[in-house]
């Protein structure tokens, strides 16, 4: 049982007493979740009266202020200190119960409670009464998004008092043995309900109420510590800092407003050379997905590394001299030549209506070579037109048959207005000349929008390498400068990678080329083996100079039922969509692509050219299905027309999206997307769900597809028992009081 607080002296005075209980299920799961705190009515534990008024309604949860999430992990065992802090914007003291859902195998260090700039710490107590008191919360309330945390080990703890229009921060450490498979670490965070502030579906004219509290700022750091050499740290749900302190010590940082994603990290501990990891999503009955991360040792020596061959290519034609382009352009140029190693061989061509060149053949980067070339690009002045081919056609012909990494970096500002400006016959010129059969890799950026877009992209895909654009604002030297950062330093080259005995489709990128110091390689694919593949050797192939290198990773294991990452049909979604997008751009319009756009568009919530009606509100979707048919068809004709479109705004911004699709490897999203969420549309695992008629409807649902229907009344009995029994489901039904979702081969309807 819980004492009440005691009512002390004339003025109300209380002392604090905390009871912290924690609560072990049946159900073996590795996620938790967020803590929130409730309010408390009365009625649900003995309590002495005191007149204090409350508003009425009482909020659901807090609204949390920050997290701020402080980890040190030493080898698989990590300590995590959390600091929350919740925010009363109320005009009344309230009290409250605190839940914080810890991980199985976790061990509560510490737990304390801020009142006064003081710290005052609680203590452990029984078991059994955190699970009694939350239930009835949940059942009284009748808040789906509670339901969250139904099957899972709760902390908690009674909070008073919570002062009118003020902060309360609590702070929670615990210790917890991370599991590993493969050698990969997995480090998880989950913000649980709090992740994902909601409204219910509720018909016209009733008032909306929160599910869930916001959470204005997460912040995060992650110190890890490791025996053996740190590969592959990365995370599918936040773009993170990494900062390593040699091979086996490294910290990560996150930081996010808003945010609505769970926090997990992954990392492999190796002593080889190449590191990998192997990542798998299978539900029972259908085909799986993988992702395999690979990523060389961070100390490698300049000696380890192959000597390379670059052509710099800068347009210098006269829009260039506009908004200080050029000046920028050299910037960045200067300090890719400054960053090549001695071994490397060089030139530079400035190109306007005809090539510039700074020598006759390529030139090493010792300290003289690297002095002329600074020089050179000092000296280069816009004007004249823009003749893209024939500086193209002279920066490959630079290139000798050699076994040395061979980049070609072009930059310009422009379309071709000089010499052949047919976009199909430059890029056919230079896929016919002799970058293919010299392992020339392309690399193409394009400044400001007046660019051919189509045709960088294409001339980018067509020879190995990879395209980019410099927005109006954006800073050029900053982005150029980091890119001549990332591929200074190729570790391994031509590579090709054998999966063993897996069945592996429709993995993206298409072609591997080369993996540089510092990054890594991510791919992600499907797989439809029909049974178990485990003891799996997947081979990778790759040449440092003329000598090939052989990598084998054993225990790479495709299993038939794998339902702990489900962020990779998401990713492999955006991939695949990018893909498709690049393939309908180079290869003119198809109703069979545009038709698989819209189907994996709409079924992962992925904005794309033919998928932006989505984002219509509730009520066009509730109210107006015809119309919101006829927005559909009008989209499509406009995303037509925006995809032939070569220059221009919607070109490069259409090649800037389609490129970070094809390239994801993350779910973190960027400021224009998080501005363009919709409330008519929810992401859940690997679900999606639509606002439908006032009804959460999973994107899998087919009303045609004669599933067994199992139909619950909101709040009922049945409905608590089974989102107990059913963590996953839980996940779904908070999505409000009227929700159809397909699971394990059935579809669930729940009504109001």
């Amino acid at each position: 049982m819980f004492n009440p607080f005691q009512i002390l002296e004339k003025h109300m005075k209380f002392e604090r007493f905390f009871a912290v209980c924690i609560f072990t299920l049946i159900f073996n799961l590795f996620a938790f979740g967020q803590g929130v705190i409730v309010p408390i009515i009365c009625d649900i534990r003995p309590c002495i009266p005191r007149p204090i008024p409350r508003p009425v309604p009482l909020p659901n949860v807090l609204p949390v202020k920050s997290i701020k999430i402080d980890t040190k992990i030493d080898g698989q065992t990590a300590t995590t200190h959390v600091e929350q802090v919740f925010r009363n914007d109320t005009p009344y003291t309230l009290e409250g119960t605190w839940f914080f859902p810890i991980p199985d195998s976790a061990a509560i260090v510490e737990f304390a409670i801020w009142e006064n700039d003081k710290k005052l710490v609680g203590e452990v107590r029984s078991r059994d009464e955190a699970r009694r008191i939350y239930d009835e919360i949940v059942r009284r309330q009748r808040d789906p998004g509670l339901l969250e945390y139904a099957g899972r080990n709760l902390f908690q703890a009674s909070i008073f008092p919570i002062p009118p229009n003020s902060d309360k921060k609590l702070e929670l450490t615990y210790t917890q043995i991370l599991e590993m498979s493969a050698g990969t670490v997995a480090f998880r965070y989950p913000l649980g309900m709090g992740g994902r502030p909601q409204t219910a579906a509720l018909p016209e004219g009733v008032a909306q109420r929160p599910y869930g509290p916001d959470i204005s700022n997460v912040s995060g750091k992650i110190e890890i510590t490791a025996k053996s050499g740190l590969r592959n740290i990365y995370s599918p749900t936040h773009s993170i800092d990494v900062v390593r302190r040699g091979d086996r010590s490294a910290t990560v940082s996150f930081e996010t407003a808003k945010s609505k994603d769970d926090f997990e990290l992954f990392y492999t501990l190796s002593e080889d050379d190449i590191g990998a990891t192997l990542l798998t999503y299978r539900e029972t009955g259908k085909e799986g997905y993988f992702l395999f991360l690979v990523s060389p040792r961070d100390d490698l020596t300049n000696r380890e590394l192959p000597d390379k061959d670059v052509v710099f290519v800068l347009d210098t034609s006269g829009s260039m001299a506009a908004e200080g382009k050029l000046e920028k352009a050299q910037k960045a140029l200067q300090f890719g030549i400054q960053t090549l190693r001695p071994g490397d061989r060089f030139n530079v061509i400035g190109f306007s209506g005809e090539e510039r060149l700074m020598e006759k053949s390529l030139i090493n980067a010792n300290s003289s070579g690297k002095a002329r070339g600074v020089e050179f690009v000092s000296g280069l002045k816009a004007t004249g037109g823009t003749n893209i081919n024939d500086a193209l056609l002279a920066a490959i012909n630079q290139f000798s048959d050699s076994d040395r990494p061979k980049l070609l970096v072009f930059m310009t500002d422009g379309i071709p207005t000089v010499g052949i400006t047919d976009p199909n016959a430059i890029a056919s010129s230079v896929k016919s000349s002799r970058a293919a059969s010299l392992g020339v890799r392309v690399f193409t950026f394009g400044f400001g929008y007046d660019v051919n877009a189509v045709l960088l992209d294409r001339i980018a895909s067509d020879n190995g390498g990879a395209s980019d654009y410099v927005r109006p604002k954006e800073d050029l030297e900053v982005k150029v400068s980091s890119f001549f950062s990332k591929v200074n330093y190729p570790v391994l080259t031509d590579i090709s990678i054998d999966y063993g005995a897996a069945e592996v489709d429709l993995y993206y990128p298409r072609k591997v080329t080369d993996l540089f110091r510092g990054s890594q390689l991510t791919i992600i694919g499907r797989y439809r083996n029909a049974s178990d593949v485990v003891r799996n050797t997947i081979t990778l192939r790759g040449k440092v100079g003329s000598a090939e290198r052989v990598f084998r990773f054993e225990g790479m294991n495709f299993q038939l039922r794998d339902e702990r990452n489900d962020f990779i049909p998401r990713l492999w979604a955006n991939r695949r969509v990018g893909w498709l997008l690049d393939e309908m751009r180079k290869n003119g319009q198809s109703d069979e692509i545009r038709r698989e756009i819209i189907e994996l568009g709409t079924k992962y919530g992925i904005v794309t050219p033919f998928t932006s009606y989505l984002a219509l509100d509730s009520s066009a979707q509730v109210s107006s299905p015809g119309v919101a048919n006829t927005n559909m068809a009008a989209n499509v004709v406009a995303a037509e027309k925006k995809m032939r479109a070569a220059s221009g705004e919607d070109a490069v911004e259409l090649s800037l999206r389609q490129n970070k699709l094809k390239n994801s490897d993350t779910l973190a999203k960027d400021k224009s997307e998080q501005e363009s969420d919709t409330s008519g549309i929810r992401k859940i695992g690997a679900k999606t769900f639509r606002l439908q008629s006032g009804v959460w409807t999973d994107t899998e649902y087919k009303p045609d597809s004669k599933l067994p229907e199992i139909s619950l009344k909101f709040g009922s009995r049945e409905y608590f028992d089974l989102a107990i029994a059913e963590p996953e489901l839980a996940r779904y039904f908070s999505l409000g009081e009227k929700v159809i979702v397909v699971f394990s081969g059935r579809v669930y309807r729940i009504t109001s």
